[in-house]
């Protein structure tokens, strides 16, 4: 073949292939004239073929313009596809009875878990008072969850049936934490008075679940260490923090109690609001709800975290995340927070 014979061959497949191109009616004609031009036995690439036998001079001529009408072939094929897709899709959506001006249906979308809302709430108000947030480990030492906190080593919180053990292979014993005090122990041990922190997170307790026990659960725990820190600043705080948190018409009372970390002791209680005192099966007939313990720190605690209980005093509170939120949003069973129950958590 000379140089001649291959641009007259050229010239004559842009013209028949153009054409085609043009005149096809869908896109499967279009492929077939693809596959027919620039396919692997497609005219156009049988006519390269013969470049081989050209001398270098004419390859010089010939290749450019091989290359160059393939590019334009390429080029038709693209664009007689794109319009033959927008032609089919118009036609497609004309046989549609659909109003593209209708707003789009309203998408699902996710909300806070009940629990969330309400720790928000309490810490939201904790804040106000002057507490800053403060955060520790789920699995705890025994050191830090219950030597430095004065639990001694025969009080039945330690026994198995009342906290979870972690077989971690470590040499020291390890527990899931019983409460966020351990967050109280680990910051007295680095930070000096006056100091005001509260630490929100999930503890785990060997319960058995009924409407107001669970075996993981959540806490609120707050420290105040200062000077002359008396009983009369906790009750106040949490007086204040209750009332903002309730309402301020709600009752609450203040009962002497025992724990190892505080002297003296308090267990706050709430009238309870599904009976209004009068008893029912979530205050168990006493109409009234524990809430949360609180006391005055043990002055051993403060000695074993480092600081001097002649020079420095302070209160300390745990408070149940789920109690109270039962008690904001009128759940009466504990267990809802964790069923997962749409009819429920799309409430709030």
């Amino acid at each position: 073949m000379t140089l001649q014979e291959f641009k007259e061959n050229c010239a004559q497949i842009q013209r028949e292939y153009t054409e085609k191109i043009t005149s096809a009616a869908d896109v499967a004609s279009v492929e077939e004239l693809r596959v027919a031009a620039l396919g692997r036995k497609g005219a156009l690439t049988e006519l390269l073929k013969n470049l081989k036998d050209f001398s270098i001079e004419d390859k010089k001529t010939a290749g450019p313009l091989g290359n160059a009408l393939k590019n334009t072939l390429t080029q038709a094929i693209e664009e007689k596809t794109a319009a033959l897709q927008t032609k089919e899709l118009n036609e497609q959506l004309n046989r549609v009875d659909l109003d593209l001006t209708l707003p789009a249906r309203p998408v699902p979308c996710g909300k806070r878990h009940p629990l969330s809302v309400a720790q928000k709430r309490m810490t939201d108000i904790l804040s106000k008072l002057g507490f800053t947030w403060a955060e520790g480990p789920w699995v705890e030492d025994e050191k830090h969850n219950f030597d430095m906190l004065n639990i001694p080593k025969h009080h039945p919180a330690r026994d198995a049936q009342d906290t979870f053990f972690a077989q971690t292979g470590s040499p020291v014993s390890m527990v899931l934490r019983t409460h966020t005090s351990n967050v109280q122990s680990r910051y007295m041990e680095k930070h000096q008075p006056p100091l005001r922190i509260m630490a929100p997170g999930r503890v785990f307790r060997n319960d058995s679940l009924d409407a107001t026990h669970s075996p993981v659960f959540h806490q609120i725990e707050g420290l105040y260490v200062d000077k002359n820190v008396s009983m009369a600043d906790l009750k106040r705080d949490l007086s204040a923090f209750m009332k903002g948190l309730l309402g301020d018409k709600t009752e609450i009372r203040f009962r002497p109690s025992f724990f190892p970390f505080t002297e003296p002791s308090a267990e706050v209680d709430v009238k309870c609001v599904f009976c209004a005192g009068k008893g029912c099966p979530v205050c168990k007939g006493s109409g009234w709800i524990e809430m949360l313990g609180a006391g005055v720190v043990h002055p051993n605690v403060l000695k074993n975290c480092g600081i001097d209980p002649e020079k420095y005093s302070g209160y300390a509170f745990g408070m149940g995340v789920e109690r109270l939120a039962m008690m904001m949003m009128n759940i009466n069973d504990i267990r809802a927070f964790y069923e997962n129950d749409l009819r429920l958590l799309n409430q709030f």
